[in-house]
């Protein structure tokens, strides 16, 4: 066409019309489920930070609301997070029949569980604080947030260095594939 020629004068081409299919459901990305583990991090050195903070002050203004930040991060963020990746990831990686790698997708969803059974231990007392109430035992308080801390610091540092890898890898080449098979398609219906 140059540029004389109007669009009327090109002959339109016909296409065929594609079959209609239910959408497909949002994947979060990898990248989001990583500056989760950010956020996570950063939460729980809040939360440490709290429980010195609550040790030299007691219930104040800013136990408070860092009680209340943290206690809507783990009951909301985190939640959906470690849904996200049991639905999302591990089912693909399980897929791939690797047994080391399904091995590690075995302890991090049992990890899931126990970071949710630290987290319903440790709600109740950050919950109060959030309402102004210290019936915290601080000794206790400290106990759990270290360990319920030490086992999302291994829990992230084994996805981040193993698993999340692993998930790109086989969603790039899932990608890839999709990606022949319609060009493979593409190139029959032009055949």
């Amino acid at each position: 066409m140059n540029a004389h020629d109007s669009a009327a004068d090109v002959p339109a081409t016909t296409r065929v019309a594609r079959p209609s299919r239910p959408p497909v459901p949002a994947l979060p990305a990898l990248d989001q489920l990583d500056r989760t583990h950010r956020q996570m991090l950063q939460t729980l050195e809040q939360l440490g930070q709290l429980v010195e903070h609550l040790d030299a002050h007691g219930v104040d203004a800013t136990a408070r609301a860092t009680a209340r930040t943290i206690c809507a991060f783990f009951a909301e963020h985190a939640r959906r997070h470690h849904a996200d990746e049991e639905t999302l990831v591990f089912p693909l990686l399980i897929a791939r029949q690797d047994p080391g790698l399904t091995q590690h997708v075995l302890r991090l969803q049992q990890d899931h569980g126990w970071l949710e059974e630290d987290w319903l231990e440790l709600a109740p007392q950050l919950q109060a604080v959030g309402e102004g109430y210290s019936w915290y035992e601080i000794d206790g308080l400290r106990h759990g947030v270290g360990v319920f801390t030490a086992l999302y610091q291994e829990h992230i540092a084994l996805e981040e260095s193993m698993i999340y890898p692993a998930a790109r890898r086989e969603a790039d080449a899932q990608a890839a594939a999709d990606a022949a098979s319609r060009a493979a398609r593409h190139a029959d219906l032009t055949a």
